[in-house]
């Protein structure tokens, strides 16, 4: 049985998967810090305007994102992970309609994510999504497709 569930940022198991995604990202294209990349808080990823969501696999944690306050409607999708003895399973889209239900859930109208070009399936779930290609709005130094979605 697979299910989403919303959690806080700084639930435990947010924490692993934040940890595991970070790491992640530091063996492939470089350090996690505030001058190369955008960083966000486990506070940014609880209410009231945030959210961690996480995708449970037959009891199982395999997959998590976080959802942060932008600006008033406005919320950004940060931080999507899914383990790597997991991937190829549909978690990524079920993650992400799961941070889209959060975000509409906490008032939001739209959402932005970003997603560097080395995460070629992500950028090919974000475009099947219906994320839209915008402006660099976040000064990630690592990203190369900035995207929006009406909700």
């Amino acid at each position: 049985m697979t299910e989403t569930r919303v959690l806080r940022g700084d639930d435990p198991a947010a924490v692993a998967l934040l940890a595991a995604m970070e790491a992640e990202v530091e063996a492939t294209l470089g350090p996690v810090t505030p001058e190369r990349t955008s960083v966000v808080s486990a506070a940014e990823m609880s209410p009231p305007g945030g959210a961690y969501v996480v995708v449970v696999e037959d009891g199982a944690t395999v997959a998590g994102g976080g959802l942060r306050k932008l600006r008033d409607g406005v919320a950004e999708i940060k931080r999507m992970y899914t383990l790597p003895s997991a991937r190829g399973r549909g978690h990524g889209r079920r993650l992400l309609a799961g941070l889209e239900d959060a975000a509409r859930a906490l008032g939001y109208a739209r959402v932005r994510l970003d997603t560097a070009e080395a995460m070629a399936p992500a950028l090919a779930l974000y475009r099947d999504a219906g994320y839209v290609e915008i402006p660099d709005y976040n000064g990630n130094g690592y990203a190369a497709f900035w995207g929006e979605k009406r909700l």
